[in-house]
């Protein structure tokens, strides 16, 4: 392979070593239970520092346990880059200290066929880390599986129907799960990032993605990647998921022990029965 994107918060935002990193994965990801679920067609998990988000995200991860899976579609927020529709990555893969996760640029180039919002620029990719922290949990359960990295610009409601409507159109029938890379409300006191929190939460467990679009529309400080949320719900749908399920919530004052400005996290996973 060429053209492999290097770590960028490796050694900050989780460990540089690959031994120390798998062992913390795998102590949460053993902390968490599996749901009865037929069918896993997607997760939603945070992407903050691995200390705080990680007991929450190895809830979505440990569905994925024992299942043979040959893409996972990662679609997060741009934090740091503004553009408009959604940005791939390219050819390659996305490195980190548990190995190279390997680009599925043959599903990802029918992608960017089924809708104009998809394009190809490495660039917003260089320093964002929403797609990046899901890679510890990736190579630990699913450390065959190719990745179609996506990073989502300005949050519209069109861009979010385009590409729900593109993942759930080629998507279908194939090996894939898709993950929607988010974090709830930020630096709220735990009281009130609890009740926008919540909002969420109730959309997702209802399965509503329609309802979520409206609470956003209403407020966007309700989630960071609230429009990737929503596009991989309405493509879950798409493709034959009949319920969804919030399995953990935390808040990083859980962790850091300081609730007066807090973060939010939240994992879930849609499937069948």
């Amino acid at each position: 392979m060429s053209d492999i994107r290097p770590a960028a918060v490796a050694g900050s935002w989780y460990s540089a070593n690959a031994e120390q990193l798998a062992g913390e994965v795998d102590g949460y990801l053993e902390a968490a239970a599996t749901l009865p679920i037929s069918n896993v067609v997607a997760l939603i998990a945070p992407h903050a520092g691995l200390m705080y988000s990680g007991p929450v995200a190895a809830h979505a991860y440990r569905q994925l346990h024992d299942r043979a899976i040959d893409t996972l579609v990662i679609v997060g927020p741009s934090h740091f880059v503004a553009f408009e529709g959604v940005a791939f990555y390219g050819k390659g893969g996305f490195a980190s200290p548990l190995g190279v996760a390997e680009i599925d640029d043959v599903l990802a180039g029918d992608l960017m066929a089924a809708t104009t919002v998809i394009h190809e620029d490495r660039g917003p990719h260089r320093r964002e880390h929403s797609l990046e922290m899901q890679l510890p949990f990736v190579r630990r359960v699913a450390p065959q599986a190719r990745i179609v990295p996506l990073l989502v610009g300005h949050q519209t409601e069109a861009t979010a129907l385009a590409l729900s409507e593109a993942l759930g159109q080629v998507c279908r029938n194939k090996s894939v799960v898709l993950i929607a890379s988010t974090d709830l409300s930020h630096y709220e006191n735990s009281t009130t990032a609890r009740a926008l929190d919540t909002v969420v939460l109730q959309h997702v467990e209802k399965f509503d993605p329609d309802g979520l679009q409206a609470a956003l529309r209403n407020n966007p400080q309700h989630a960071c990647g609230g429009g990737p949320a929503v596009a991989v719900m309405r493509a879950a749908r798409a493709l034959g998921a009949t319920r969804s399920a919030v399995l953990n919530y935390a808040d990083s004052g859980d962790v850091s022990g300081d609730k007066s400005s807090v973060v939010g996290y939240m994992a879930a996973v849609m499937g069948g029965a």
